[in-house]
């Protein structure tokens, strides 16, 4: 009798301390993610951002936080809107486009900086190269002159009478003027 006692008492001391020890124990960490852009927010992307995020198994609001942070066009903001992510200390920051890149890059070279709508990573020096990009950043390239002879033939085959096309680009942003020679 004795010793069913002590097995229960000892069973029951056990599952306590186990519930206590969880108890106290601090909830599992919500990631943060922080997204810096120029201009104001865009629904189509920030719902693909979120679609994709759901495919991962994250819901934002639930299993994720997301930081939206829009210069809303005032680009002298940018360094105050990265400083405030910095010091949220989100676990990574997407930024849209090269300049809210430079100034995140500038801002912090620990939290992983997962650049987009970039045309030339190397080009602006965020990374050392596309295959090794090294540091803090990651992401996508638009940089691509390599096909750009490949647009210009199915343009010819959509509207086999072109004779003539226009290309648009800011020849002074890296990687633009080889990609507009290029063509």
């Amino acid at each position: 009798m004795h010793r069913r006692t002590f097995a229960f008492g000892l069973g029951i001391l056990f599952l306590t301390t186990f519930h206590l020890a969880r108890a106290q124990q601090p909830p599992t960490k919500i990631p943060r993610i922080g997204y810096l852009m120029t201009r104001f927010l865009d629904p189509v992307r920030s719902e693909a951002l979120r679609q994709g995020l759901r495919e991962l198994g994250y819901v934002e609001g639930k299993t994720i936080v997301i930081e939206w942070r829009s210069a809303e066009g005032k680009l002298d903001r940018l360094p105050a809107l990265v400083a405030e992510l910095v010091r949220l200390k989100v676990d990574v920051i997407v930024t849209s486009g090269p300049l809210p890149t430079r100034v995140t890059k500038d801002a912090t070279s620990t939290i992983p900086i997962v650049m987009a709508q970039v045309n030339d990573p190397v080009g602006n020096g965020f990374v050392a190269s596309l295959a090794r990009p090294g540091g803090n950043i990651t992401g996508l390239s638009t940089l691509a002159p390599e096909i750009s002879g490949k647009q210009l033939e199915l343009l010819k085959e959509i509207l086999p009478s072109l004779s003539r096309a226009a290309v648009f680009g800011t020849s002074t942003q890296p990687g633009n003027s080889q990609a507009l020679r290029e063509v």
